[in-house]
């Protein structure tokens, strides 16, 4: 693991660990060099990405302090979210109207001659591309998806059109990238990748979105509680 890697891992870890009641301020650059044993450029970098995912919050003349509702996500960053929206876009491959397959109706909940869009789009971070993401949404109830829209936010998008986002159930799964999509990602066929799975779903219950990322640069952290409950159920002789 490179060194900036380290110290950024190394202080999420110290940050959920930290368990005082108040303000959490971190030390100053000059002390976490020493402690480190790096410079202060690489502390600066670890910082950087803290800052950028909302972890920390710098006060002029004050500090770098932990932002306490940062310890709620379980979620801490994946490579996507430590990025602004500046540091993105989005190429629109395709964008069309068609039936759905079974599957698409058992999510969405709709018949077989209900349409739904189908739409292929490549994002890129820092102008490096680094996803193709396919996804499906129902067009009753985005009627007027376009491409200037594909090549933005869909979430704002939904927002926007009054449909409140609840949450997402999201799978992943390593696999090798395939001759189509290495040609769009611009690596070698074979390479390694990500596929993540998710599902929208709207506060009402309704799922809004259906997509499929495959991913070459992907990277997450996560942090879960200990759940004593399902460690005595996998380490349980008794089946089901």
């Amino acid at each position: 693991m490179k060194k900036k890697a380290f110290v950024t891992q190394d202080l999420l870890s110290k940050i959920y660990q930290y368990r005082g009641e108040t303000p959490h301020r971190l030390p100053p650059e000059r002390q976490l060099a020493e402690e480190y044993g790096v410079s202060r450029f690489t502390i600066r970098e670890a910082l950087k990405k803290l800052l950028s995912i909302g972890v920390i919050r710098v006060v002029q003349g004050s500090g770098i302090y932990v932002n306490p509702q940062a310890r709620s996500n379980p979620l801490v960053y994946n490579s996507i979210t430590e990025k602004r929206f500046d540091q993105m876009r989005y190429q629109q491959v395709s964008l069309h109207k068609r039936l759905p397959d079974k599957d698409q109706q058992q999510v969405f909940g709709i018949d077989a001659d209900t349409y739904i869009w189908h739409v292929v789009r490549l994002r890129f971070v820092d102008e490096r591309c680094t996803q193709i993401e396919t996804s499906c949404l129902p067009v009753s109830l985005f009627p007027t998806l376009t491409q200037q829209i594909t090549e933005s936010s869909l979430q704002r998008y939904v927002s926007a059109c009054g449909w409140p986002i609840s949450h997402s159930l999201t799978h992943y799964q390593a696999i090798a990238v395939d001759k189509a999509q290495a040609a769009l990602l611009g690596c070698k066929r074979g390479a390694p990748a990500m596929q993540i799975t998710n599902r929208g779903i709207l506060a009402g219950g309704q799922v809004f979105i259906l997509s499929v990322v495959v991913d070459i640069h992907y990277d997450c952290t996560y942090v879960t509680p200990f759940n004593a409950e399902n460690l005595d159920y996998r380490t349980s002789t008794q089946g089901v």
